[in-house]
């Protein structure tokens, strides 16, 4: 299977039914031995990449996670980002909000975590977790403090979505590039995970019975996502929905999504003027000369 971007983005203004898109598809890989080369030869191009994005200086990278429990966004994020120079980027999860966070706007504690030019930035959850888990469970949004709160909870989505689209739209404007990775797992793929959690010692501490409280909301939480895709998915800052039952091949699939979108760039190389090339000339004869 060759990995198409396009198969997993969803179109502005697309109405979206999850039923329809898979949890699953043919693997892209045929072992595990093809798994790793292809992943090993992603992550080369991305470091590469990188590097291009850094000597550019011209965009900021991105990249929004967000998932059910065991999605394996945090599987993604260390394979897929494993040979990308460390200093070039920032991983941010993002909890429930502190106090100190409540007093401002909904969108203020990520916003101050925004990568600067040059970088890539990956948000582990983000300010999507507000038109999320907030309206799966709506006691969060009577405890952020919010004025006139309207009767009819339906507004308040509406004007978030229209938030967080303008907010990307004015990010684009500036530079940074985003791409946002809903990482789809079955329900049943979501059991056998939870299951592993309990039955190896080594992964207890993944599991939380919160996350078994969190299941009975299953269907809130696709509806949530369901309108949250359609309503926030533009063509600059697009949502694609990757098959997660499979983590390998989730993996191929995201790195494949963010090298395309690098390339896209174009960058180059910043190019040397003559007059830097006659000074550049100039010094390597001194060092020549010298002991």
């Amino acid at each position: 299977m060759k990995i198409n971007s396009r198969d997993f983005r969803v179109g502005e203004g697309d109405d979206v039914n999850l039923q329809k898109w898979p949890t699953n598809v043919g693997p892209v890989y045929k072992s595990k031995e093809r798994y790793h080369k292809l992943l090993g030869e992603h992550v080369a191009q991305l470091s590469a990449q990188q590097q291009l994005l850094y000597a550019s200086n011209r965009h900021a990278i991105l990249l929004i996670f967000q998932g059910m429990d065991s999605a394996g966004k945090d599987g993604a994020i260390k394979h897929v980002m494993s040979g990308v120079n460390p200093q070039g980027c920032q991983v941010i999860s993002f909890k429930h909000p502190s106090l100190a966070e409540l007093q401002h706007d909904f969108l203020w504690r990520t916003t101050c975590d925004l990568p600067e030019r040059g970088r890539i930035g990956i948000f582990n959850r983000s300010y999507y977790e507000e038109v999320l888990i907030a309206r799966v469970h709506p006691e969060i949004l009577r405890s952020e403090g919010i004025p006139d709160l309207p009767h009819g909870e339906k507004a308040v989505w509406h004007d978030r979505y229209r938030s967080i689209v303008n907010l990307e739209r004015h990010l684009h404007d500036n530079g940074t590039r985003i791409i946002k990775f809903f990482l789809y797992l079955s329900k049943e793929e979501q059991r056998k995970r939870f299951l592993e959690r309990i039955d190896e010692p080594e992964k207890n501490w993944k599991f939380s019975t919160a996350d078994i409280e969190e299941r009975k909301f299953w269907k809130d939480y696709m509806k949530a996502y369901e309108e949250c895709l359609g309503a926030t998915s533009t063509s600059d800052a697009p949502w694609y929905v990757v098959p997660a039952d499979d983590k390998e091949n989730t993996r191929l699939i995201v790195s494949r999504i963010v090298l395309d979108t690098l390339e896209g760039l174009k960058m180059n190389y910043p190019q040397t003027s003559a007059e830097r090339r006659q000074e550049l000339q100039l010094i390597r004869e001194r060092l020549a000369k010298s002991s």
